[in-house]
């Protein structure tokens, strides 16, 4: 991870991908769709000829903040994933709309229908992409091999010991004898 991030992401050794950023922008656009499901499920049933069908909306909106919070987490590739297949629910519960919604309401069915077909193909790349990403990382392992340990290196490391070497004070330790001779009894 760069110094200058401060979000986290699954592998520690690098900062968001663009995956990572449109996932994390899915996962609030799905906040705050699920937001409108649960607060106007009425409204949107009205106006794509769900009448009757408001609990499924707020159902719907649920499930749509799990996948957002989760669409925000360290790994949100099962989020995507569960967004791809709840894309799926609303498609069907959409086509509900389609067919049973008078001119107006088939009409806004329709424009939602297109909507979410846009939305899946970008969360299902998302997803997809998450995944690539995820099988790369698991069969990436870091390779120390060039470091020693050493700032300056094995071979300026080597010899230090000899010669002007100076153990630092708060390294020495009293000679045994004069702390033996402090210790018997007078």
């Amino acid at each position: 991870m760069t110094n200058d991030s401060t979000l986290v992401t699954r592998r520690p050794d690098r900062s968001f991908t663009v995956t990572d950023r449109m996932a994390r922008n899915l996962g609030w656009f799905s906040i705050g769709l699920g937001l409108a499901e649960l607060i106007a499920p009425d409204r949107i049933a009205r106006s794509l000829g769900l009448e009757g069908k408001e609990n499924l909306l707020r159902g719907h909106g649920v499930r749509e903040i799990g996948a957002g919070i989760g669409a925000l987490s360290v790994d949100p590739t099962p989020a995507m994933w569960s967004r791809v297949g709840g894309d799926l629910l609303d498609l069907g519960t959409l086509a509900i709309g389609f067919r049973d919604g008078d001119e107006a309401q088939r009409r806004n069915a329709g424009m939602a229908i297109a909507a979410v077909v846009g939305v899946t193909i970008v969360d299902l790349i998302t997803a997809a992409s998450l995944t690539r990403e995820r099988r790369e990382s698991r069969g990436e392992r870091r390779d120390y091999g060039d470091r020693s340990g050493f700032p300056g290196g094995v071979a300026k490391a080597r010899g230090q010991a000899r010669g002007d070497f100076e153990t630092p004070w708060d390294m020495k330790a009293a000679p045994a004898e004069r702390v033996l001779g402090e210790l018997e009894p007078a």
